[in-house]
């Protein structure tokens, strides 16, 4: 255990030195969160828009008033015909264009549908299919508010009949993107810095000649490997701390569950982070090759296939099989239902026991590939 700890201690101090490896280990992680959880949104607002109002009156402009009252758009120009509102899109000024033809007053007034047009730019399906969303949002409000105030200014006419949704969203009331966004960037942020530190470390060792010193000392293999991965778990929970402080008091993201099943989990994720990255040193012979490998052959593809950006239900059926291998899916599953809703162990049991079976697979893995190229 003596040797171990002098292995841990000379790591721990080599690490300290090292401004650039000092800069990954600490500082890089809070630069990430605080970056990614500002970019990594769904929510669209300020949505450019363009008008084209036919009708001219009171109730169409009281329309466009509730658009640009919503917070949700912004509208960056008016048109009089329908032709003009193609120079908007087509350049880029304007996402959705709304048409109002020249008789919706007369059509409002005489209790007829009165009929409007959104036109979207698809270029951009997933932004426009939420400007649709709100903008059919506002035309919904804005309909039932003329329903209600004709049925008070004629309280002895018969009332139509209408389904009205009462709407409640559980564990995310205000639907802030940022809410779950952010405990997934924690997880990306946490792979990223344990994976880099752990392929650097060793690969540096073998750059700079020290790696060789070491094994012709009466050092064991094995003590080398502890010596050279708890040093690195234990800045994966000094970062966990860093990342979950500024989740909380930064971002406002709330924390319902445990905070200690949070580390809990984080440690069995930091195996498999460990385990790749002790795999990757025993590939690369460079600092340069170890960084390129962990990009483009964990974190890019790991990133895509996590559920972090796209959701693993919309992938094909043959991808969705391939993703039980990625610890990143259950760790993000797990920690944002510990964030969002307070989930405990007697629901997270499965991701957990899959950190555990992935992290010592690939870690024993590892282990052995490094344990052979040090004999």
């Amino acid at each position: 255990m003596g040797i171990i700890y002098h292995l841990i201690v000379k790591e721990l101090r080599q690490l300290m030195r090292d401004k650039r490896m000092r800069f990954l280990a600490i500082a890089a992680p809070v630069i990430q969160l605080v970056a990614l959880g500002y970019a990594a949104t769904t929510d669209v607002k300020s949505i450019p828009m363009v008008v084209c109002d036919q009708d001219r009156s009171s109730i169409s402009r009281g329309l466009v008033s509730r658009f640009t009252n919503s917070g949700y758009f912004v509208v960056e120009g008016m048109e009089d015909s329908t032709d003009g509102i193609g120079r908007h899109i087509e350049r880029g000024y304007a996402w959705i264009a709304l048409v109002i033809p020249p008789k919706f007053s007369a059509d409002v007034l005489a209790r007829r549908t009165a009929r409007l047009q959104l036109v979207a730019d698809g270029s951009d399906a997933n932004s426009s299919n939420i400007a649709i969303g709100y903008a059919s949002m506002v035309v919904n409000d804005y309909s039932q508010g003329i329903l209600l105030d004709m049925v008070e200014k004629t309280p002895m006419a018969v009332k139509p009949a209408r389904v009205l949704p009462q709407v409640r969203v559980w564990y995310n009331e205000s639907l802030t993107s940022r809410n779950f966004m952010v405990p997934g960037v924690v997880a990306l942020v946490l792979m990223i810095v344990t994976l880099t530190l752990t392929s650097m470390a060793v690969v540096r060792e073998k750059e700079i000649g020290t790696m060789e010193q070491l094994l012709v000392t009466p050092i064991k293999p094995y003590q080398i490997i502890i010596g050279k991965l708890i040093p690195y778990a234990l800045v994966g929970m000094v970062d966990v701390t860093l990342v979950l402080l500024f989740a909380v008091y930064w971002f406002d993201v709330p924390m319902r569950g445990n905070v200690f099943l949070v580390y809990g989990m984080s440690g069995l994720f930091i195996l498999t982070t460990l385990g790749i990255g002790l795999f990757i040193s025993t590939i690369a012979k460079t600092q340069q090759q170890a960084m390129m490998i962990a990009q483009f052959g964990f974190f890019i593809p790991v990133m895509y296939f996590s559920g972090f950006i796209f959701p693993i239900e919309n992938m094909p059926t043959a991808i969705q099989y391939l993703t039980y291998l990625i610890p990143l899916r259950y760790f993000l599953d797990a920690i944002r239902n510990i964030f969002l809703k307070g989930t405990g162990m007697e629901t997270l049991w499965f991701d957990a026991l899959a950190l555990a079976v992935l992290g010592v697979a690939v870690l024993s893995v590892a282990i052995l590939r490094f344990r052979k190229k040090l004999e």
